[in-house]
């Protein structure tokens, strides 16, 4: 089995719903290991239902699951929001689980398009690859051009000011971001998009509350 990346558990304040995180993280002949909501990992079979998912089908590396009258398709090892507060983007808390190999991962957009980010409070600012800019869409070649010193030397970068960032029910807007042109593998969620909120580590979690 791959090594397991806990999944985001995201929970909106104020009043909005909950929304589910759920990972697909293997199979088991025809039953799927799931994560929801950070919980332990989870044989389930077609037609079972754990904490309020239900395993519709399950194919090669991926699983149709249905919650909260929502139906989405899982790939592994990629965790899935479902639910919420219907994509109005006014949540103002996150609670992301430390993943297996100590990091904070999850899945979240820029600009409206999905990416995986990598929670980094090293970072000054959201940092993406080139090849990650281009697949939403993102024209960096009009930024302001930097030099940026990495572990392999000195590369080309460009600084750019992104639309909206968003992760589950939360999301923020005008955000500074460095495109490098060196490959990564996630996109870094930067102080830029930290220094939003307040932040906190709580045991195995991190938890950012959005500041007003």
């Amino acid at each position: 089995m791959k090594a397991l990346l806990l999944p985001v558990l995201l929970a909106a304040a104020g009043g909005f719903a909950h929304a589910q995180s759920v990972m697909l993280t293997g199979t088991i002949g025809s039953r799927a290991i799931l994560i929801v909501d950070g919980s332990a990992p989870k044989t389930v079979a077609v037609g079972e239902t754990f904490q309020g998912v239900r395993l519709l089908s399950l194919a090669a590396e991926q699983a149709t699951v249905e919650a909260g009258g929502k139906r989405v398709s899982l790939r592994m090892d990629q965790p899935v929001s479902i639910g919420g507060s219907g994509g109005g983007g006014g949540g103002t808390r996150i609670v992301l689980p430390v993943s297996s190999g100590g990091h904070f991962m999850t899945q979240g957009a820029i600009n409206g398009r999905s990416v995986n980010f990598m929670l980094d409070t090293g970072a000054t600012t959201v940092a993406l690859s080139a090849a990650d800019a281009q697949r939403i869409g993102l024209d960096f070649s009009k930024g302001q051009p930097v030099r940026m010193n990495t572990a392999n030397g000195v590369a080309q970068g460009w600084r750019v000011r992104l639309n909206s960032v968003r992760v589950g029910d939360v999301e923020v807007y005008d955000v500074e971001a460095i495109v490098s042109q060196q490959p990564m593998p996630y996109v870094l969620l930067g102080n830029s998009f930290t220094s939003r909120f307040s932040m906190r580590r709580d045991t195995d979690q991190m938890v950012l509350e959005k500041r007003f």
